[in-house]
């Protein structure tokens, strides 16, 4: 990327900002979880939110992988410094293991289980949270740094890295290997993989291979979408894995799981912005539930990351169709141009808004992949491939090829401007061939222009192609015309999105009730926060009719009056430049009659549960387990196709809990979602019944006896919270418990309320 360089424009500007963190950052107190995991008291206090967890140190890894890259796009020399002293640090945690381990937390999880006898879930190993996910950042830095900026240093730390879980995993049988992948791992196949072609040390390529989790990645090689119910970026980052395992031993499995996985992801589980996940989990094919938890940002990083990996196998416009749109709506929008904080989740919850992590107190798996965005704005602008220039993003920028033997610019204020202009500084025989991509949104046919002079050209794969006898000087411009059109969602047809070209229009709702800030410690903490009313636009007018462009330099554009009830005017504006304020995303566009019929009733249905609910907690994902303080024993977790829901239950003896908020000042109700299907079970040649106790602070709320099978359909029942137990209370315990020989659960979902129902 360092030959690509950002000219000024909406991307170089945002670009200055992400720099402006990855330089605020102290690399003392980054480094100062792996100074405490080897014993040694740290320079400075490690810093808050995810870094005082057990998951410390991820943090360290992302900002050397994006500052090395930053460092290459700016040549920022302070960057350099700051690297280069991360470094010598590094080197010195590392030294005072004797294996050479290097973390943010202890090894003793990693120990346990190389002795092949260790503890697993989904989301923990060995008692600790997601280890491979979290020491996977660290590589990856360092893989990042050696690559992009030659560091050997790097490239020494993460070989005696390396080499420290070669020698602890190599006695693994395949069982108990596959075993430990159930828990999160992050993208260590991908980075063995790099590790193999920097070396060729075939113990890397062998580990690169051992990552592979046959559970996920098998039905995906057969063409079996398995993905419902899954943690979403716990998967992505396996398949970048498999694709560059496809590029080092050519096996047609990886390369088939990589373009089916990316074809179920892209056409069954987008949402408009280009993101995917609610609560970080894949829902049904052709969902697109809305909520205040969709589209984690870190998701679609990775899918930017797959999409040029699947390119270069075939270079299609739709790949980078669907990269420009996720780019604009979707990366580009997570960073506050004010601030240069970033976003976890992207809400699509009609009148919500965007939250930010703090400077200080965060540090989430998407302030990670956060960090590292602005600096890969440059990625694939343009790019050499043989002796044909591809133009895939219309963003101003230069770029050198072959030793600066060819040098281009492309000039261009899109998607303010129409129209987009190449430069050819500087040519040689190495140009043969232009292409440009035909995007999916153009108004008209390009017309392409060689020095002024009109261009008949071919067009191939999605891309115009120009063949001439290219000089220095020579000026190619083409034209880049957008209309309005919408986005149906796949599961609603009145569910609507305004589109501009590949530019997402939200609706620009003001800032009514807003909390005092959006920059937050805690990401979730403003899920309940107070919704407003969101007009539903009826009309059956075609979109010229009824949007008017207000404003030509911000892209602003205004509705009629059609925005009921009330006969509301709305603005619209694209969804990177809505910052501070609500928004939506998906609209409620009907005609008259079926607004008659419909009503508002899902906007009052919306309400209600912004007003009813206190605290909820979706078992089987991650996130909201974690933020709960699940404490458990002898518990099992799943996700049901059937109801499209995740599940969670004990037995034998065995026990989970959340930790709930409640309101002392108000009548509380536990409010819990059952299976009606979920009956006596079979396990090992005992049959276990679900006979279980229901406990609030361990006073015993309620117990429940489940023997009679019926069809797969969820219900929920309440249960009253006496006012004893939450007196003076924001918080309380919730736990379900199973005697020897019986199942608490399954919980499906758990809620307390307000009310005795929702």
């Amino acid at each position: 990327m360092g030959n690509i360089q950002l000219l000024e424009g909406l991307f170089h500007d945002s670009q200055q900002k992400g720099k402006d963190y990855l330089l605020y950052l102290d690399v003392d107190r980054l480094v100062a979880p792996c100074y405490e995991a080897v014993g040694v008291e740290a320079k400075k206090e490690r810093y808050g939110g995810w870094e005082s967890t057990p998951i410390a140190g991820h943090s360290i890894g992302h900002w050397l992988s994006a500052s090395a890259t930053m460092y290459s796009v700016t040549g920022d020399t302070t960057l350099k410094e700051k690297l280069e002293y991360a470094l010598s640090e590094l080197e010195s945690i590392q030294s005072i293991d004797h294996d050479g381990y290097l973390s943010g937390f202890p090894r003793d999880c990693f120990d346990q289980v190389f002795t092949g006898n260790f503890e697993v879930s989904n989301f923990s190993l060995g008692g600790s949270w997601v280890p491979w996910y979290s020491i996977h950042k660290i590589y990856a830095g360092l893989i990042d740094v050696y690559q992009i900026i030659g560091s050997e240093k790097a490239l020494e730390i993460v070989i005696r890295l390396s080499d420290w879980a070669y020698k602890g995993l190599k006695d693994l049988t395949e069982e108990q290997f596959q075993e430990m992948l159930r828990c999160e791992h992050g993208g260590m196949n991908e980075v063995f993989a790099d590790l193999y072609l920097i070396t060729e040390d075939k113990r890397y390529l062998e580990l690169a291979e051992k990552f592979y989790h046959n559970a996920v990645l098998d039905p995906l090689a057969n063409k079996h979408d398995d993905l419902e119910g899954k943690h979403a970026n716990t998967q992505i980052p396996k398949v970048i894995g498999v694709a560059k395992l496809y590029n080092i031993t050519g096996k047609e499995k990886y390369k088939q799981i990589a373009t089916y996985f990316w074809d179920q992801v892209v056409h069954y589980r987008t949402y408009a912005i280009g993101g995917n996940s609610i609560r970080e989990h894949f829902g049904p094919e052709n969902a697109e539930e809305l909520g205040i938890l969709t589209t984690e940002t870190c998701n679609t990083y990775n899918m930017l990351k797959l999409t040029e990996l699947l390119f270069d196998w075939q270079p299609h416009s739709y790949y980078f169709d669907y990269y420009e749109r996720a780019l604009y709506n979707h990366i580009l929008a997570s960073q506050d141009p004010d601030s240069g904080m970033k976003t976890y989740f992207v809400s699509t919850e009609p009148g919500h808004f965007k939250v930010y992590h703090s400077h200080d107190h965060s540090f989430w798996c998407c302030t990670g992949t956060g960090m590292e965005n602005p600096a890969r704005y440059n990625r694939r602008i343009v790019e050499m491939k043989e002796d044909t220039l591809y133009v895939h993003l219309f963003i101003s920028a230069k770029a050198s090829f072959f030793d600066n033997r060819i040098k281009i610019k492309q000039l261009t204020d899109f998607p303010y401007q129409h129209s987009s202009a190449l430069i050819l500084e500087k040519v040689s025989d190495d140009l043969r061939e232009i292409r440009i991509r035909k995007p999916n949104w153009l108004k008209n046919n390009s017309q392409v222009s060689v020095n002024g002079k009109p261009q008949n050209v071919e067009i191939e794969n999605g891309y115009l192609v120009l063949k001439h006898d290219w000089q220095k000087g020579d000026e190619i411009s083409f034209d880049l015309s957008m209309e309005l059109f919408r986005y149906y969602a796949k599961d609603d047809d009145k569910k609507q999105v305004i589109m501009y070209g590949p530019l997402v229009l939200a609706g620009a709702l003001g800032r009514e009730n807003f909390p005092n800030t959006d920059i937050l410690a805690d990401h979730q903490s403003l899920n309940n926060h107070p919704l407003i009313e969101v007009p539903t636009l009826v009309t059956e007018e075609d979109l010229s009719n009824w949007i008017m462009l207000k404003d030509k330099e911000q892209l602003i554009f205004e509705t009629n009056a059609i925005g009921q009830p009330g006969n509301q005017q709305v603005t619209l504006k694209p969804f990177f430049n809505i910052h501070h304020e609500r928004y939506t995303i998906y609209w409620n566009i009907m005609s008259e009659t079926r607004y008659q019929q419909v009503g508002d009733e899902e906007k009052k249905r919306r309400a209600r549960e912004q007003n009813v609910i206190i605290d909820e907690v979706t078992p089987h994902e991650q996130q909201p387990e974690v933020d709960h303080q699940l404490k458990e024993v002898n518990s099992f977790s799943g996700y049901s196709n059937d109801v499209h829901s995740g599940w969670r239950d004990a037995r034998n003896g065995g026990y989970f809990s959340y930790v709930m908020k409640v309101k002392s000042n108000h009548p509380m109700y536990l409010y819990v979602t059952y299976n009606k299907s979920d009956a006596t079970i079979d396990v090992d040649g005992i049959k276990l019944e679900r006979e279980f106790t229901i406990s609030v602070d361990d006073h015993i709320l309620a117990k429940e006896h489940f023997n009679q099978p019926n069809i797969g359909e969820l219900y929920s029942k309440s249960y009253r919270i006496p006012t004893q137990l939450i007196e003076g209370k924001e918080k309380v315990t919730v736990k379900f418990s199973a005697d020897e020989r019986k199942i608490a659960g399954g919980v499906y979902h758990l809620r307390v309320l307000n009310e005795p129902n929702l």
